[in-house]
């Protein structure tokens, strides 16, 4: 039973043969977590029990069928217990359909549970692609699962990182097929999505950047027609209907002035435009140890109906099951969630 009035967060455990219930354990096993939200793990309870054995954490399971049956104290680990995997065979590690198939139906049940109305948020640990396709489930990502079971047409994927915030035209598709979705309206669509975005964080009247996606942002149609033809019309549109927005600016300029505090969010035209510049700030390689020191970063899903945050980074199949996986961006993203669903409470 909820005895405060702390958001209630479901948290998928991710693929079970990844980091993500390694990660998922040592979240929960933080007071900073209990303090700003209700949080109860859906997936499966022997896999995350397993997770806690191996990391040698006590912790009290108390597996429910009923979001109203958590008992949300700091000594009980929740978990809507979905019975998706036999711990014992679990291959810990490996790409394989049975796990993807359990990372599938623990997204499919969060989105569930969200849209009941019985939690306030929803979060997300690593899922891998190739295993949920493997299941039969042919989705590129937890983004398109979303807008698929929300039947939502008009989202965006949002990245945060402290002053970064980048939000992009297009994600999972081809670098081909990326170039031919700069288009006008699409943009007009990802500036009012990050803009509504910045409103939630807590920032009014935000300064957007968009990047051009030619070098040099064209020079002028030296390099490419997409500058002038699409996105310049998007920014002085944009502008029009109120908002601040520049652009197109040089890719290459556009992130660090950003970083540096110029622009409260960023307008990528693809995929890798804008991930590698966020996560070459919030991933820390440690050279010496041979593994991350810490990955930073949430992905915030925009345009639901329902909250959705999650970590930017994959399931780390080479690292799984040695207990050295970093938590850092699962708080990040269990912290914008339990922010974003106050915002919403006080909308209503």
């Amino acid at each position: 039973m909820v005895q405060n009035n702390k958001p209630i967060l479901g948290i998928t455990m991710g693929d079970p043969a990844s980091i993500g219930p390694e990660i998922l354990v040592k979240a929960f096993n933080l007071k900073e977590v209990h303090d700003i939200c209700n949080p109860i793990a859906v997936g499966d309870s022997r896999v995350i029990q397993k997770s806690l054995d191996d990391l040698g954490v006590n912790k009290k399971i108390n597996r429910v069928n009923n979001v109203d049956d958590a008992i949300f104290e700091f000594n009980t680990l929740n978990i809507y217990d979905l019975k998706l995997i036999d711990a014992d065979t679990l291959e810990v590690g490996k790409i394989y359909a049975e796990a993807g198939d359990a990372a599938f139906r623990s997204v499919k049940t969060v989105i569930e549970l969200a849209q009941s109305g019985v939690i306030d948020a929803t979060v997300t640990g690593p899922i891998n692609k190739e295993s949920i396709n493997l299941a039969g489930h042919k989705y590129s990502g937890h983004t398109e699962i979303y807008a698929h079971y929300t039947n939502t047409k008009k989202y965006g994927m949002l990245l945060v990182d402290d002053n970064l915030r980048v939000i992009h035209v297009s994600t999972h598709v081809s670098l081909r097929e990326a170039c031919d979705l700069v288009k006008k309206e699409r943009i007009l669509d990802t500036i009012e999505l990050i803009v509504d975005a910045c409103n939630n964080l807590g920032i009014e009247n935000p300064k957007i950047g968009v990047a051009g996606i030619n070098p040099h942002a064209s020079d002028g149609g030296l390099f490419g027609k997409e500058e002038e033809e699409e996105i310049l019309p998007a920014v002085i549109e944009a502008n029009k209907r109120g908002y601040i927005v520049e652009g197109p600016v040089p890719a290459d300029t556009l992130f660090t002035k950003a970083v540096g505090g110029l622009y409260d969010g960023c307008i990528a035209m693809y995929h890798d435009q804008g991930h590698i510049p966020f996560k070459l700030v919030g991933f820390n390689w440690d050279t010496k140890a041979g593994k991350m020191k810490s990955v930073k970063g949430v992905n915030i899903t925009l345009g639901l109906p329902i909250i959705r945050t999650s970590v930017d980074h994959g399931t780390a199949m080479e690292i799984a099951g040695k207990g050295i996986a970093s938590p850092d961006a699962l708080v990040m993203a269990i912290n914008y969630a339990a922010k974003l669903s106050l915002t919403k409470r006080e909308v209503k």
